[in-house]
């Protein structure tokens, strides 16, 4: 049976945040509190939210979403938003501020701790306080999507999923993406790349998300705006394009995704390594597509024809060709995997929800080979 849920009501131009006060004024949010980083602050962006808003509204700001959200810094900002009397919640940021300001939603509403919220144990959230998203990068389509990736207080990085915690308005302006270093770049495109190869790959049946897929495919590697988004930051079409497809993917993981993700997952659990989950992805896709090549052929050769591939093109040989040419670390080795840390990051996989959406599913034996070949390529 197919499901076919796509959520979001999706602002998307040049220029969106001057929307901002008329969707503020149609989700009845009076005093939002705005969760973003001080990478944000300090980049000038809030600024020009803020001046987008108008005095009209009271709004507070929390500044102190890490890298990978921890349940910690949701306590931390559900007291800033009780403290201050707020009545919904702007994500303004990448993924992080925006997997953050969905865990602030879910225990609003609900009592902690936050794990026996989670999918694996049964959690059901209800409904949350609106939210309006912002992102400021283009990989994590976070802005449409139904998850949010949150390291709990047992150590656990665990992937929250409810149609409730969906955006109820995304603005997505390529403006505030202009700027954005080389490196993050690069990471968040191929974070975007992933999104559309895993969904399109994972065998729930969801044809107009597959096409959605394939279409954010397409913008960003066989008419090769990632390249030119990393090559230039200031190129607005690019980014425009981009943007697109990061919002693409993600509402085309709303089919699922796979064990690249599930092994990122638990890569990212790692707190010491501080890693980008967009990194993680790009490096440890190749590696997965060549475990995975002769599942599904036919699928296989679409993918090759979204990105403008020659028939009979190494997949997995092409995303590690582009890697280098992005500046992506060759393996996670690179960036401080060790085969000492497989145990771990094996047990984690298996329970993580993506492992679940698979095109092949690894065992335990599997992951750890998959992991090997990743630290070591």
């Amino acid at each position: 049976m197919a499901v076919l849920t796509f959520q979001t009501t999706t602002q998307f131009d040049h220029g969106a945040i001057n929307l901002l006060p008329k969707i503020l004024k149609e989700q009845g949010l009076n005093h939002p509190l705005i969760c973003t980083d001080k990478g944000i602050i300090a980049a000038g962006i809030l600024d020009k939210v803020r001046e987008a808003i108008g005095n009209e509204f009271e709004v507070t700001v929390f500044d102190g979403t890490p890298e990978n959200p921890t349940e910690a810094a949701v306590r931390d900002a559900l007291a800033v938003y009780k403290s201050a009397g707020c009545d919904g919640l702007i994500a303004l940021g990448g993924g992080s501020s925006m997997d953050l300001a969905k865990g602030v939603g879910i225990m609003e509403a609900h009592e902690g701790p936050m794990e026996k919220h989670a999918p694996l144990a049964g959690g059901k959230i209800g409904e949350i306080v609106p939210l309006v998203a912002i992102p400021t990068t283009s990989g994590t389509g976070s802005e449409v999507s139904s998850g949010a990736v949150i390291i709990t207080d047992e150590g656990h990085k665990l992937v929250f999923v409810s149609g409730t915690i969906i955006p109820k308005v995304a603005v997505c302006d390529p403006d505030l993406t202009i700027g954005l270093p080389k490196h993050l770049t690069a990471a968040t495109g191929m974070d975007a790349v992933t999104h559309c190869i895993e969904a399109f790959l994972t065998p729930a049946i969801n044809p107009p998300a597959e096409g959605v897929a394939l279409d954010g495919l397409e913008r960003a590697v066989r008419m090769g705006y990632l390249k030119r988004a990393v090559a230039d930051g200031t190129d607005t079409e690019a980014r425009w394009h981009m943007m697109m497809a990061s919002t693409e993917g993600a509402l085309a993981f709303t089919k699922g995704l796979g064990a690249v993700h599930a092994m990122a997952h638990a890569a990212g659990r790692q707190h010491e390594l501080r890693l980008h989950h967009g990194t993680l992805n790009a490096v440890i896709l190749p590696v997965v597509l060549r475990w995975s090549e002769g599942t599904n052929d036919e699928k296989y050769a679409r993918l090759r024809r979204a990105m403008g591939l020659d028939e009979g093109t190494d997949i997995a040989d092409f995303i590690e060709g582009l890697n280098a040419e992005l500046g992506i670390p060759k393996n996670l080795g690179d960036m401080g995997v060790t085969k000492e840390m497989i145990p771990g990051m094996v047990e984690h996989a298996l329970t993580d929800v993506c492992h679940f959406g698979a095109l092949k599913k690894p065992d335990a034996e599997g992951y750890a080979h998959l992991y090997e070949l990743a630290i070591a390529k």
